[in-house]
């Protein structure tokens, strides 16, 4: 009985000097935040943070959302979109969802403070979202709030963080936003390009065309995107060119809108007709964005090309000076169409599919 109480006592007492440390230790906190000055706050929080990575076996990166407090980290958004499809909603004791508008789907993330485990390659990182307060702004005292990751792991795999595991993040995020993202179509307004989206439901899967020719197609389109260090290796342009030709109502058009949805490329329809001079065609064609179909529709009728034989060379020359003066896209477009598809604007925009539609 003597045993039992004196062990009673012994875990009292450490329990009462354990109360006395913590509310001492609160107490100096707030004499600290209320006495010293947020600058040398700072900088002694910073020493015991030096302090104890130099004795911790962990190393830690920051992943601002703001570079130098201005402009957004693509790096932050990248890890944003990769963490929101690795989370288990089940463990995750706080979640954040959004949506951009009703029809958006909605994305689930991180709160502040809550932690997230990620394995990569038999690695453990330990993710944390952490909000700050700063108060930046002399001139009215205002509060600036900062939100970063912090990346945490074993100090021996800080190489695997940098050269694979981030940029691994990096190009899975590029993927997700690339397959999410509303395509667009763009139609020739004057000497522009003007975008609506695109909700075609056409796919090669709903695509009613021979089951072989299909799936070469596909096979090409997909050879195609893995071949760009090819392409560059042999001094070619890294662009795939069809022809489709058929009657009105065969599918050219359907199968366009496949081959957007499949390579999650934006289309561009160039409507020649509309197209005023030389200038607002090389104009047009320069502006195309990269990862892009261009469609040049009805190109065997758009203009009559004319024979170059000797009784109408005459005719052709009076033709083209008329073309000229009036401002008009010349018999020679089709020469001109090609020149600017293939050495000025191919470096320019490296990524592109040509569709040439013939009746």
């Amino acid at each position: 009985m003597a045993s039992y109480d004196k062990a009673f006592e012994s875990y009292k007492k450490a329990l009462t000097t354990a109360a006395s440390v913590a509310a001492s230790m609160m107490l100096v906190r707030s004499v600290v935040n209320d006495v010293v000055p947020p600058e040398l706050r700072d900088l002694l929080f910073s020493g015991f943070g030096y302090l104890r990575s130099r004795t911790s076996s962990d190393h830690t990166i920051i992943v601002e959302k703001k570079n130098d407090g201005f402009a957004n980290n693509y790096v932050y958004s990248a890890v944003k979109t990769y963490l929101a499809t690795r989370m288990n909603t089940d463990i995750q004791q706080r979640l954040r969802v959004s949506s951009m508008d009703e029809n958006d789907k909605m994305m689930v993330s991180m709160d502040e403070g809550d932690e997230m485990l990620d394995v990569y390659e038999g690695t453990e990182f330990k993710w944390c979202l952490v909000c700050k307060e700063n108060s930046n702004d002399s001139l009215n005292g205002s509060q600036n709030e900062s939100q970063f990751f912090e990346l945490t792991f074993n100090k021996k795999h800080k190489d695997k963080a940098l050269k694979s595991y981030l940029p691994f993040i990096l190009a899975t995020a590029k993927a997700i936003k690339a397959q999410e993202r509303t395509l667009m179509i763009y139609m020739t307004e004057y000497d522009d390009w003007s975008p609506i989206d695109l909700h075609h439901p056409s796919t090669f899967d709903t695509l009613a065309m021979d089951h072989k020719l299909k799936q070469s197609i596909i096979d090409d389109l997909n050879r195609f995107l893995k071949r760009k260090d090819y392409y560059k290796k042999i001094g070619k342009a890294w662009k795939r060119g069809y022809l489709l030709y058929g009657p009105p109502g065969t599918g050219k058009s359907s199968l366009i809108a496949a081959m957007a949805n499949h390579l999650r490329f934006d289309i561009y329809d160039l409507e020649l007709t509309a197209v005023t001079s030389n200038s607002d065609l090389r104009r047009l064609l320069v502006g195309l964005g990269n990862r892009s179909i261009l469609v040049i529709e009805d190109i065997d009728c758009t203009i009559e090309l004319k024979q170059r034989e000797e009784g109408e060379a005459h005719d052709e020359s009076n033709s083209t000076e008329q073309n000229k003066r009036e401002g008009k896209v010349s018999t020679t477009f089709n020469v001109q169409t090609l020149y600017l598809l293939d050495p000025t604007t191919s470096s320019l925009v490296p990524t592109r599919i040509l569709d040439f539609l013939n009746r």
